[in-house]
């Protein structure tokens, strides 16, 4: 395949675990030597979950968003920048992959506003949700990304971006990847998840879907699409309506799927087409 420039969300169990680490790290840098420029974005969810539990702040989840305190968005911030960024940056550099660890603060990357939630009580009724610290993107500054990447380096991004007056807000790493995607237009907006891509049939392996169009998703929410793979797919169809060529689902505990797919042609995981 030609050189592509790819947006990697990554996350999971794949993050978990150390020896799949440095097999995403491997995987990586083949891919960097075959040409193709990446753009990592990284979230950290379990990591959060014990900082927050060793400190004593609950957490709360509300359709699936961890509703923040400033409290527990100073434990977030420490945790995605000082343990999870800066670990993976670490291990990316001993691979030779040139990484740089950042975040929506640096270079104005990410704007963001408090992100509400509507949802309805048990009488019909609209009721608004305040998430606290979790913010919603309202602009991306690309700048520095096209920068490093020129100059040869690999963006890896925590999900942590401010508002106007500079506070951190914690954001979903689906919705902060799809958003990056856009920015940057990329080839392909790849989701490693824990699975082998969308299934008709839930975990038979034959009815995997291995090519979507853009214009089928609606039809396939609540049947194909449920659960936590609802997010995922939300962000790639985001990020496909504004430019982005190409949406991958490929399964992150298996990291040889990445070389597989992009220099051996092979029809893996699933790839939602505009």
């Amino acid at each position: 395949m030609q050189s592509s420039k790819l947006l990697i969300k990554y996350g999971g169990n794949a993050m978990v675990n150390h020896e799949l680490k440095s097999q995403i790290a491997r995987a990586l840098l083949m891919l960097r030597k075959a040409g193709h420029h990446i753009t990592l974005v990284h979230g950290g969810g379990p990591f959060i979950s014990t900082a927050l539990n060793e400190a004593n702040i609950p957490s709360e989840f509300i359709e699936g968003q961890r509703k923040t305190s400033a409290e527990a968005m100073a434990v977030v911030k420490q945790t995605l920048l000082g343990d999870v960024n800066a670990d993976l940056v670490a291990l990316f550099s001993t691979h030779g992959l040139n990484p740089v660890g950042i975040s929506g603060h640096d270079g104005n990357l990410v704007q963001v506003t408090p992100k509400h939630m509507q949802l309805q009580d048990a009488n019909g009724e609209t009721i608004e949700i305040d998430l606290g610290r979790v913010g919603s993107i309202q602009h991306v500054n690309p700048e520095l990304l096209a920068s490093l990447s020129q100059a040869g380096f690999t963006p890896v991004i925590a999900c942590i971006g401010p508002d106007a007056a500079g506070n951190s807000y914690n954001i979903n790493a689906d919705d902060f990847a799809g958003e990056i995607a856009a920015a940057i237009q990329a080839d392909y907006y790849i989701s490693l998840t824990d699975v082998d891509g969308l299934y008709e049939d839930y975990p038979d392996p034959q009815s995997i879907l291995r090519e979507i169009p853009l214009a089928e998703l609606p039809s396939l929410y609540g049947k194909v699409i449920q659960g936590g793979m609802i997010p995922k797919i939300q962000s790639c169809e985001n990020a496909l309506k504004r430019g982005v060529k190409n949406a991958l689902i490929l399964n992150g505990t298996k990291p040889e799927q990445l070389m597989e797919f992009f220099e051996n042609g092979q029809k893996i995981g699933t790839t939602i087409t505009q």
